[in-house]
């Protein structure tokens, strides 16, 4: 018996897979992604109550951030935008909480930002 032939929709697949996907998404960790052509995506998981402020690692799913202000009141989130604007090298009001203003699991939205520089500052701040 012959093979069964391929639908257009099953070959449209496969030709959709055949294409090279996009350099940006294999060369950044998923935490951080572009939004718009100008603004970028940080998902952070803060640990507020920490002695200083430092970024401790850039996982695919966040990036660990120790936050030096208590969880209370929005100290802690605004010590993060602060932090995270002086990491970048931006102003302070470039970096925004985008949602997770009450738990760890936070993102921020930075704006008129590339993905590269973006990356490239935080993990400069790793290391």
């Amino acid at each position: 018996m012959p093979p069964r032939a391929k639908s257009k929709k099953s070959q449209a697949d496969n030709a959709s897979k055949d294409i090279t996907p996009n350099s940006n998404s294999n060369s950044f960790p998923g935490c951080i992604r572009q939004v718009t052509p100008s603004s970028v995506a940080i998902s952070v998981h803060a640990k507020p109550g920490s002695k200083l402020s430092a970024i401790t690692d850039i996982g695919d799913e966040a990036v660990g951030v120790q936050i030096d202000a208590p969880a209370r009141d929005g100290e802690a989130n605004a010590a993060l935008t602060e932090y995270i604007s002086s990491v970048l090298g931006l102003k302070k009001r470039q970096v925004s909480l985008g949602s997770g203003s009450k738990s760890r699991e936070k993102i921020l939205l930075v704006e008129d930002s590339s993905l590269q520089h973006v990356y490239d500052a935080l993990k400069k701040a790793c290391n």
